[in-house]
């Protein structure tokens, strides 16, 4: 049998309490929908450990098809907060995702109409990128990078 090797990265999954304000806001960064459903019963229990499960996802898919988020609201059993919802970037565990954008000024405008704030400052890195770190709906981080050469 043939060692087993990654293959890609499918998606990653952020757990939301509001997931249409996380949809708005990951439309609003330009990510597109490619999906919504419910799913429930005893194959999802047993994939994920819990009991009673039923939750909406919505499937969202970067401009290029390559990469993917999957936003979750549990309905049964309710999502839990282990910890701050404004978690600081160095807290262990998965805190942002890094999005390339062609313009970094208009985009953080866009998202800070909508209700996302601005963690720090807009910092541009040696002549090679603009970054900055946006917090939207349930604490979701992202970071935005705009290439400047």
């Amino acid at each position: 049998m043939a060692k087993s090797k990654l293959l890609r990265m499918d998606n990653v999954l952020i757990v939301v309490d509001d997931i249409e304000a996380a949809k708005a806001f990951f439309l609003e960064l330009g990510f597109e929908l490619e999906g919504e459903a419910t799913v429930e019963g005893p194959s999802v229990d047993r994939l994920i450990g819990l009991q009673n499960t039923r939750s909406t996802i919505a499937m969202m898919r970067t401009p290029d098809g390559l990469g993917r988020i999957e936003l979750d609201k549990f309905h049964t059993p309710e999502a839990i907060r282990t910890g701050p919802e404004k978690a600081a970037v160095n807290e262990l565990g998965i805190r942002r995702i890094m999005l390339a954008v062609s313009n970094i000024d208009d985009m953080v405008e866009r998202l800070l109409t909508h209700g996302a704030e601005l963690i720090g400052e807009i910092i541009q890195y040696e002549d090679i990128y603009r970054l900055a770190y946006i917090r939207g709906p349930d604490g979701i981080m992202v970071a935005l990078s705009e290439q400047l050469k």
